[in-house]
């Protein structure tokens, strides 16, 4: 899933506006039962899942996600009805909630990225992989590719910003090479996604291993690493399979853009992306082995920037403009997780997970937990769409405790939590990431990405339930 936070493209401010008038009215109508639910009910009452549920049908409807969870944290507060002290408790203790914590990473990890991309870090990765592909064949370019869309996104921790700097560089390879442009997006749309499920500091990989309470080889082990191992074994049967269509479709790229782009002078960049490959091992290494918890992000992607900023000789002045250029782009997500983690926090007064399981325990008891689990996973396609941090999140909490009735663990939960946040990136729609990938590879053909994406859905699906059915 695609972080969606409302920032609107230039010239649809109008559009939004005009959205947000065709809500008004349900909104307000839903906010007036929840009142009407904390004027009449006392904790612990199942209402408290009301706001849960707008939150759920708002954001389907495509609203701006940090207006959605400002209505959902009104109505929470509304059937909570705290007094005024403990209103301030809830919202004070949410500045230092695991789920903050998790907005500030997604801050932090922005921040990092445009270091990358200031001090030519990212470039030289990326330039360095394909050097030593080039030369061995198309199928070793095309895992070259993969490999360099890969890297760069577990470094950077966002697909969209990784590849849109990668693809400058891949595209005249793929083009000497006779690779189409579906060929090409779709080699960078399975390599961008794989990096996007191992990234150690992804805001919603972090959310997962916070939630499934796992360290980072777990969260490998049993998760992410299975879907970027099968994505590069299909990738030898999908991409060969879309190059041979659409070549017969003539979707070749034209001459002029086989040609070398210039390289940007970057002083220190080679040095400077050692460092911060040393600092991000170094950093993943000492987490493994310490089983540092979910804050240990916040002290480490500041020092990775700060090694790379140093060993590329960038000034203080020039590196604090880049961080804090990153960092307010996702501003808005900050400002959501806090609100998240307060709606969360009203909601915790009325207790209303307490009802749910005095009403359903006995029936959960006799259910079995992998019907449990593969429903909740397929969740994933009809989910909250927006932040996936922000959903897995959401997962958790309402079913965390019926999945811990049931005697899911762990592991089986870094799998519940992965496919339901990530499991629409490869369909059974169309997405952002799909069209994105498209565009960065100037191809015009969905049909082939879309299939790209059920070539790998239907056996991830495979996969997933087959490991549910061994741990559970």
């Amino acid at each position: 899933m695609t972080a969606r936070t409302g920032t609107e493209r230039p010239g649809t401010a109008r559009s939004g506006t005009a959205r947000w008038r065709r809500h008004a009215v349900p909104v307000a109508l839903a906010l007036a039962a929840a009142l009407a639910a904390g004027l009449a009910t006392d904790a612990p009452t199942v209402w408290g899942l009301l706001p849960i549920g707008l939150y759920a049908v708002l954001s389907l409807t495509g609203l701006n996600l940090v207006v959605v969870t400002a209505v959902a944290l009104a109505a929470a507060a509304l059937v909570a009805l705290p007094a005024p002290g403990e209103a301030a408790r809830v919202l004070g203790a949410s500045v230092t909630d695991p789920v903050t914590v998790i907005g500030l990473i997604i801050v932090f990890g922005a921040a990092v990225g445009e270091v990358l991309r200031v001090t030519g870090v990212a470039d030289t990765m990326v330039r360095g992989i394909l050097r030593a592909f080039g030369g061995r064949g198309r199928t070793a370019l095309m895992y070259g590719m993969m490999l360099a869309c890969l890297v760069l996104v577990v470094s950077l921790g966002t697909l969209a910003g990784a590849l849109a700097i990668a693809a400058p560089l891949l595209i005249p390879l793929a083009a000497r090479a006779g690779f189409t442009r579906s060929a090409t997006a779709v080699t960078m749309f399975l390599g961008g996604c794989a990096g996007l499920a191992l990234a150690p500091f992804a805001g919603s990989n972090v959310a997962i291993m916070k939630v499934a309470e796992v360290g980072y080889p777990t969260y490998v082990a049993v998760g992410a690493g299975p879907l970027a191992v099968l994505s590069l074994l299909l990738a030898a049967v999908i991409v060969p399979w879309v190059q041979r269509r659409s070549a017969a479709r003539g979707d070749l790229y034209d001459p002029e853009e086989a040609a070398e782009p210039e390289q940007a002078a970057h002083p220190g960049a080679r040095a400077a992306a050692w460092a911060f490959a040393g600092t991000l091992v170094a950093a993943v290494g000492y987490a493994t082995w310490s089983g540092a918890g979910t804050t240990f992000p916040l002290v480490a992607l500041p020092v990775m920037a700060l090694a790379t900023a140093v060993a590329a000789r960038l000034s203080p002045g020039r590196a604090l403009r880049a961080l804090g250029a990153g960092a307010r782009r996702m501003v808005p997500m900050l400002l959501l997780f806090w609100m998240l983690a307060a709606l969360f926090g009203f909601i915790d007064l009325v207790k209303p997970y307490d009802v749910v399981l005095e009403t359903f325990g006995p029936r959960l008891g006799a259910m079995s937990a992998l019907p449990f689990a593969l429903a909740v996973a397929a969740l994933g396609w009809v989910g909250v769409p927006g932040a996936t941090a922000a959903q897995v999140i959401l997962v958790g909490e309402v079913f965390g405790p019926l999945g811990d009735s049931l005697g899911v663990g762990p592991a089986a939960w870094v799998i519940i939590l992965l496919w339901a946040s990530k499991a629409d990136t490869y369909g059974p729609l169309p997405n952002a990431n799909m069209v994105g990938c498209m565009g960065l590879a100037r191809a015009t053909r969905l049909p082939y990405l879309l299939g790209a994406g059920w070539a790998l859905l239907v056996p991830a699906c495979v996969l997933y339930t087959a490991l549910l059915a061994v741990l559970l």
